[in-house]
C-alpha cells in the first residue's frame, strides 16, 4: 500500500516509517519539522535501505497539502502530526487547537475530495481523563480532559468518528496509546525532546548525560508497588508495529474503532529509574518533592481489544526500553 504519515519525521512516526518499510509499504511523509529534523531521513534510509519521499509541508496549508495528494494516489494515511506538549498547550491554547484541529481537518477534507478512505489517527490515554478506575477501558468513553493538547485529541476523536457515520467508505481506527518509550535498536532514531522534557524518561536520560542535575520525583505516597506514580510505558517499536496492524485492519474493515495500545502493566517512577540505572550502568540523583496537581496514582490500558481486533500484543519489558533508550542517547552524546 501506498500511505502517507503524516508527521513521519517525529519520534514516533520516524518509528513507524520504518515498521511500515519493513512490511513492504510505500511512505510518503509530511512534516513541517517543528519538532525533529530532516536528518531522521537519512536515518530510516540507513535501517530499511529505502528513503521515503518527503515534502516539508504544515499541515495547515491547504493548497501545498492537496499538491502531495494529487502528485500520490493514497491507499491509506497514518496521521500523527500535531502538537503535542501537554504544558505548552495550557499556555497556548490557540496554537493548539488551530494546528491539532484545522491542521487535521485539511487531511479528512483531502481524504475525502481524493477518496482516500482508510485511516490510522495517533491519540491518547489522555482522553480518559482522571475519571476512570484502572485499567483503562476502550468502552469508557471521554473523561474530563485536563489540558488543551487532550481535548484536541478528544475533538479528532470526535470528528472521524462523525465523519465515518456520514460515510460509509471510511474505515478509521484512533489508537489511545499510554506512554511510548525507548528508541530503535540500531541507537539511530529516538526521542529527542525541545526543551525541558514533558517526560519522565526522556528527562532521567537527560539527568545521566549530565544535561540536568537530578530528577524530581512528585509524590511518594501514592497508594502504589512503592509509593511512586504507576505509568504504562510502551516501547516505540511496538507502539510503532501496532500502527502497522492497525492500517491493515482499517484496509479491511469499516467503521471506527477505538484501541487501547499499551502493555497492560504498570511500572513506578522508581521501576523505571532503576531500569534505566541498569542499562547506564550509573546512579542517578533525585529528590522526591510534593505531588502535581491532577495527577493520578495509576494508569494502565486494558489491552484485550488491541490483541482480539489486531493480533497486537507488546513484546519488549522495560529493560529493553531503557536498554534501546540508553544505545540512543549514548550515539546522541558522541555526535554533540
Amino acid at each position: 500500500m501506498k500511505i502517507l504519515v503524516t508527521g513521519g519525521t517525529g519520534y514516533i512516526g520516524s518509528h513507524t516509517c520504518v515498521e511500515l518499510i519493513n512490511s513492504k509499504h510505500e511512505v510518503v511523509i509530511v512534516d513541517n519539522l517543528y519538532n525533529s529534523s530532516e536528518s531522521v531521513l537519512d536515518s530510516i534510509e540507513t535501517i530499511t535501505n529505502v528513503r521515503p519521499k518527503f515534502y516539508k509541508i504544515d499541515i495547515l496549508d491547504y493548497e501545498e497539502l492537496e499538491k502531495v495528494f494529487k502528485d500520490n494516489k493514497f491507499d491509506a494515511v497514518i496521521h500523527f502530526a500535531g502538537l503535542k506538549a501537554v504544558g505548552e498547550s495550557v499556555e497556548k491554547p490557540i496554537e493548539y487547537y488551530e494546528n491539532n484541529i484545522s491542521g487535521s481537518l485539511n487531511i479528512y477534507k483531502l481524504m475525502k475530495k481524493y477518496n482516500v478512505n482508510n485511516l490510522v489517527f495517533s491519540s491518547s490515554a489522555t482522553v480518559y481523563g482522571d475519571d476512570f478506575e484502572v485499567p483503562f477501558k476502550e468502552e469508557y468513553g471521554f473523561g474530563t480532559t485536563t489540558n488543551p493538547y487532550g481535548t484536541t485529541k478528544k475533538m479528532n476523536e470526535m470528528i472521524i468518528s462523525d465523519i465515518c457515520v456520514s460515510n460509509k467508505d471510511l474505515s478509521a481506527v484512533l489508537l489511545r496509546y499510554f506512554n511510548p518509550i525507548g528508541a530503535h535498536e540500531s541507537g539511530l532514531i529516538g526521542e529527542i525532546p525541545n526543551g525541558i522534557p514533558n517526560n519522565l524518561l526522556p528527562y532521567i536520560m537527560q539527568v545521566e548525560s549530565g544535561i540536568r542535575d537530578h530528577l524530581n520525583v512528585f509524590g511518594d505516597d501514592y497508594d502504589t508497588v512503592d509509593g511512586t506514580g504507576v505509568r504504562d510505558y510502551i516501547h516505540v517499536v511496538d507502539l510503532a508495529r501496532a500502527h502497522v496492524k492497525a492500517i491493515e485492519y482499517a484496509c479491511s474493515h469499516k467503521g471506527c474503532e477505538v484501541i487501547n495500545i499499551g502493555t497492560g502493566k504498570g511500572y513506578s517512577v522508581f521501576e523505571l529509574l532503576h531500569a534505566y540505572e541498569k542499562a547506564s550502568g550509573h546512579k542517578i540523583p533525585y529528590e522526591v518533592v510534593d505531588r502535581r496537581k491532577g495527577d493520578i496514582a495509576t494508569c494502565f490500558a486494558d489491552t484485550r481489544k488491541a490483541k482480539e481486533l489486531l493480533d497486537f500484543e507488546a513484546e519488549y519489558d522495560i529493560d529493553r526500553m531503557c536498554i534501546d533508550a540508553y544505545r540512543f542517547m549514548s550515539k546522541l552524546n558522541k555526535k554533540i
